[in-house]
């Protein structure tokens, strides 16, 4: 998966490249290639990464709901608790 996307990337990165070089001769095709480039990258490839590297963690650690607002200002207590001891 980590070799489609990044040959994916690849090439949207050299369509957008080529679309800029040709943009004085040939504007129309010039901006579907810019255009095809900046979908292959944002609409293909982003998240195809997102789903590749968010696989197999829970989501519901990541949500911001009671137990985990009340979790980080337990953390926080801690840590400062932790720094005025040392100091």
């Amino acid at each position: 998966m980590k070799y489609i996307i990044t040959l994916i990337l690849l090439a949207s990165i050299g369509s957008i490249i080529y679309g800029f070089s040709i943009l004085d001769e040939q504007m129309p095709l010039a901006h579907k290639y810019i255009g095809f480039g900046t979908v292959g990258i944002f609409l293909v490839a982003m998240p195809l990464f997102l789903i590749s590297a968010s696989q197999g963690k829970k989501l519901k650690d990541y949500m911001l709901n009671e137990e985990n607002i009340r979790k980080m200002r337990d953390q926080n207590l801690k840590k400062t608790d932790n720094q005025q001891g040392k100091d």
